[in-house]
């Protein structure tokens, strides 16, 4: 891989998780919008490390439901809950405020409020629950799949809208990162979809696809309507949501197929 590529790795690595990473910061600077491509590859691989938890964990005995609590702790502590604060946040400032610039200083805030704690609580339920029901149902080993595919398609649903909405705001972490190049979108689209072809199977990665692309589509519309674009706030959000409908899919998915 060539250096600007292990760059990109680096930076994504760096953003998306608190994984200590070694950086050229002048390079990471110029860099930030292209190394959106790399972020699927981020998320497959935290993905596959909270797999690999829950498949040690159910080696020694551990039962589904607190073998998953355990794996969505170690997802939450590794990415420092980036998203799960993106998605509080959105889901406060997108239903608590008049107009567009009172949703964004509401988004701005550090305050939870209610609508923060209800999309928390029922998007952390709705996570343990799929998880638990995937490795009850389907074995550990398939559920390090499902990490791993949901992994980096939800970060691929972050990708599509970067790039397909505009900034809300001219400050924070979305600004930083700048308008993602039409290549690089459509490269971490295509990693996404690999990941879940490579990992699940064709039938299986299209089901993740749909979900991941609802997910964009539904978060990116609301955004755009009720504050003008996007913030990395709603980039949170929209990861969570990708995830949330991904594990809802294949959980069903593998009910039906049993």
């Amino acid at each position: 891989m060539s250096r600007p590529r292990l760059v990109d790795l680096g930076i994504a690595l760096s953003l998306l998780s608190r994984v200590p990473v070694p950086l050229d910061h002048a390079a990471a600077g110029t860099r930030a919008a292209q190394a959106a491509w790399a972020y699927p590859l981020v998320g497959a691989a935290l993905g596959g490390a909270a797999g690999g938890l829950g498949w040690a964990l159910a080696a020694i005995g551990v039962p589904a439901g607190p073998a998953a609590a355990v794996m969505l702790a170690a997802l939450v502590m590794v990415t420092g809950a980036l998203h799960e604060d993106g998605l509080a946040d959105s889901a406060d400032g997108l239903w608590g405020g008049w107009d567009a610039a009172r949703r964004l200083e509401i988004m701005r805030d550090s305050r939870i409020g209610a609508y923060g704690v209800l999309a928390l609580g029922l998007g952390l339920l709705l996570r343990w629950s799929c998880l638990a029901a995937l490795l009850a149902e389907a074995g550990p080993v398939a559920t390090l799949a499902a990490l791993v595919a949901v992994g980096a398609m939800s970060r691929a649903a972050m990708v599509g809208v970067m790039r397909a909405l505009p900034l809300a705001r001219n400050d924070g972490l979305s600004h930083r990162v700048g308008t993602v190049p039409g290549w690089a979108a459509g490269l971490a689209a295509a990693v996404g979809l690999g990941t879940g072809l490579a990992v699940l199977g064709p039938v299986a990665a299209v089901v993740l696809g749909f979900a991941g692309g609802i997910a964009a589509i539904l978060v990116g519309r609301l955004a755009r309507s009720r504050i003008g674009g996007q913030t990395g706030d709603i980039l949170g959000a929209t990861q969570q949501v990708a995830e949330i409908l991904g594990l809802l899919a294949l959980a069903t998915f593998v009910a039906q197929s049993t």
